[in-house]
């Protein structure tokens, strides 16, 4: 059974929404309603695209990053400066 995308939306919209008050609202760099927040809208929006998927087969052109795609990122840049897309300029 899955999850109407519409309602999923909502979640996320609402997830969105709380993220702002937290970030808007923090008492120091670590607090940690931010980062409950920051995980609500991750895990809202994985929600929502996994129910838009499965409803109508279509994929939001936004992707998820978490620590471990940093890591990727910086092991794939060269030593001379250039990453996968090409020198920095």
């Amino acid at each position: 059974m899955s999850i109407d995308p519409r309602v999923a939306l909502e979640a996320l919209v609402s997830a969105f929404e709380e993220h702002l008050a937290a970030a808007t609202g923090k008492r120091d760099d670590d607090d940690p309603a931010v980062e409950s927040a920051f995980f609500r809208v991750a895990d809202s929006f994985e929600a929502y695209e996994d129910a838009l998927y499965a409803a109508t087969g279509e994929f939001t052109p936004l992707d998820v990053y978490d620590d471990d795609d940093e890591d990727d990122d910086d092991a794939d840049e060269d030593q001379d400066g250039e990453d996968d897309l090409g020198p920095r300029g």
